[in-house]
């Protein structure tokens, strides 16, 4: 008799668990990365009665119900947090605690702390690379990923430019020589902007265009401009100079703002195709290109797909100056729930391998997304209903173990 009260004692203890886990599952249900748990019931050990080796056997009722996290895939959705990150397969982010302790997270509601630290929502650093000097190293350890917040980009001095262009291959009348002018914005070692201008005149030679091309006199005390002729074939391709020749270079020296002498190539080929033709079509310029660029504030911080940090500024470059790791684990069922989204792993876990998203069978990352928890409501409330009856029907065996008790000691009397 009292085997009954015991056995249906440790199943009410077994099904109250069972509803906290469900109740937490629950409370969850729109927790970005959350897992849900699953409950696994087992039996206790049974004991035989009588000689019959087993023939009658009774079981001491269930154990305390083991519960593991399912890592399944969760909904991603699009979010309007430049930050927002979401994992598209497996793995996880690796965060580091404020005392130093290594954790694992599905979630991916990022912001920047005062010291331009990349964190998570509730203030772990997230892991990965930061770009040192421009250059991104990720075979290197992974550490706190700085983000250059309010910082000033530095300016580019102009050393290459070029232009694309056709020349009216026309002859005009003698003593009215055919020509055309164009220009690009170039910057010196301080940023500021000086204006190229590239002119071109059609010789009586066939196929043949003399140009000059200079920054003004008044930019610097001495301007040396590039000049020459360029000839072309009757197919109306630049023929001379060919791409191994000297390309033309313009130079200024004593910059009259205090900047640093200007020496900029002209390209006149891209890859050995030349930029400039001469067709029967009005002289027009197509596009113009140059390498250098003037400081820049920066505007906004992103995180992008497959887990860049970019830096935009205010010229409109995009600069990439972090990466964000990603960490697997072969069995992350084994990791221990620490709260605030994060796992830390237990003596069963698998030594995690760290790199970058979509290598070595981590999943992808996509920026301006969160993953959503992937608790099922139906199954949670499902589960909630069994639970609940298996709880009021263990309660009923107490009570009539109860009145059987009851009954047995009324024999005495």
């Amino acid at each position: 008799m009292s085997t009954s009260f015991s056995t249906a004692l440790s199943a009410l203890s077994a099904d109250t668990t069972a509803i906290d886990v469900v109740g937490n599952n629950l409370a969850n249900l729109d927790t970005t990365g959350f897992k849900t748990s699953t409950l696994s019931f087992y039996d206790l050990v049974t004991q035989s009665l009588g000689a019959g080796l087993g023939a009658t056997q009774v079981g001491f009722g269930v154990g305390p119900p083991a519960t593991l996290v399912d890592f399944s895939q969760g909904a991603i959705q699009a979010t309007t947090q430049p930050l927002d990150a979401a994992i598209q397969g497996e793995g996880f982010f690796v965060v580091q605690t404020a005392d130093g302790q290594t954790e694992y997270t599905r979630g991916g509601s990022f912001e920047v702390n005062t010291a331009g630290d990349l964190t998570t929502a509730t203030g772990e650093t997230v892991q990965g690379w930061t770009a040192v000097n421009g250059v991104l190293n990720t075979n290197a350890p992974i550490g706190n990923i700085t983000v250059p917040v309010g910082s000033l980009e530095p300016p580019v001095a102009t050393t290459t430019a070029s232009v694309s262009l056709n020349l009216d291959s026309s002859q005009t009348a003698p003593g009215t020589p055919n020509t055309f002018s164009t220009s690009v914005q170039v910057y010196d070692s301080l940023g500021n902007a000086h204006v190229v201008t590239f002119t071109f005149t059609q010789t009586s030679t066939p196929n043949q265009w003399t140009y000059t091309a200079s920054l003004p006199s008044g930019d610097a005390a001495t301007v040396t401009p590039a000049t020459g002729t360029l000839t072309f074939d009757s197919n109306g391709n630049l023929i001379s100079p060919a791409p191994t020749d000297p390309q033309p270079l313009i130079s200024a020296t004593g910059m009259n703002d205090g900047a640093a002498d200007m020496n900029i190539t002209w390209n006149l080929y891209n890859g050995g195709t030349s930029t400039i033709t001469q067709y029967a079509e009005t002289s027009a310029a197509s596009a113009a290109a140059q390498n250098g660029a003037a400081a820049a504030n920066l505007t906004s911080v992103g995180l992008g797909n497959g887990g860049q940090i970019l830096a935009q500024y205010s010229d409109g470059n995009q600069v990439v100056v972090g990466q964000v790791a990603m960490a697997t684990i072969r069995n992350p069922e084994s990791l221990i729930a620490v709260g605030d989204n994060n796992y830390q792993l237990s003596a069963n876990t698998a030594l995690p391998a760290v790199g970058l998203p979509d290598s070595g069978g981590r999943g992808q990352v996509i920026g301006g997304s969160i993953e959503s928890s992937n608790v099922d409501i139906a199954t949670e409330f499902t589960n909630l209903i069994v639970f609940q009856r298996g709880y009021e029907a263990n309660a009923k065996v107490v009570t009539t173990a109860d009145q059987l008790s009851q009954d047995t000691i009324n024999l005495k009397q």
